[in-house]
C-alpha cells in the first residue's frame, strides 16, 4: 500500500478512517475537500483543483480522502489500494449530523446546519453514485480493493489487517 484512495458516502467516516490509516502507515494524507473548498464556502476553479490533484498523484506515496466522482477514474488508474466505505444510509446521515457545529481537519469551515441539497445527495448516493463506483472498481482488478459494510469492519482492518 503506497497509493491509497478512500471513497464512500458522505458521513460514512472516510476522514476518520484516513486519519487512523495515516497514523498507522505514516503515508501522507490529502483531503480533497480541503483542496476544493475555501474557508468562505466558495470553491476553487476546476483547473486549480485538477492541478493540485495531479501534483499529489505525482508523489510516491499518498492517501487521498474524498469522492469527487469525476476524478475517481484517474485516481483508480494511479492508486494501488482502494477502501470503499459502503455503509447503511442511517449511519451516513448520523455521521454528517454529528459534525454540525464542530470544527474538522478535513473541511475549511464548520458546518452550522445540514444543507437540504447535501442531505438529498446523501439520500441518493446508493442509487446514483454507488453503482458507478462499483463499476469503476471492476475495471481495475489489479488494485487491492477493500469494501467495508460497517465501521466495525473498517476498525478491525485498522486493528488487525495492516502489516
Amino acid at each position: 500500500m503506497d497509493k491509497i484512495i478512500v471513497i464512500g458516502c458522505p458521513g460514512a467516516g472516510k476522514s476518520t478512517f484516513t486519519r487512523r490509516l495515516h497514523e498507522k502507515t505514516q503515508i501522507p494524507l490529502f483531503y480533497l475537500d480541503m483542496i476544493w473548498h475555501r474557508a468562505d464556502k466558495t470553491t476553487v476553479s476546476r483547473e486549480r483543483f485538477d492541478f493540485a490533484l495531479n501534483e499529489i498523484l505525482k508523489q510516491e506515496r499518498w492517501i487521498i480522502d474524498g469522492n469527487y466522482m469525476r476524478t475517481i477514474p484517474i485516481r483508480l488508474q494511479q492508486c494501488d489500494t482502494v477502501f470503499l466505505l459502503d455503509y447503511p444510509l442511517d449511519v451516513c446521515i448520523a455521521g454528517v449530523e454529528s459534525h454540525i457545529g464542530k470544527p474538522r481537519v478535513d473541511m475549511p469551515w464548520t458546518e452550522t446546519e445540514f444543507d437540504p441539497e447535501f442531505r438529498q445527495w446523501i439520500l441518493d448516493f446508493s442509487k446514483e453514485q454507488l453503482p458507478k463506483i462499483y463499476s469503476w472498481l471492476q475495471a481495475y482488478p489489479d488494485n487491492e480493493i477493500h469494501i467495508f459494510k460497517s465501521r466495525e469492519e473498517a476498525d478491525d482492518f485498522l486493528k488487525y489487517g495492516l502489516l
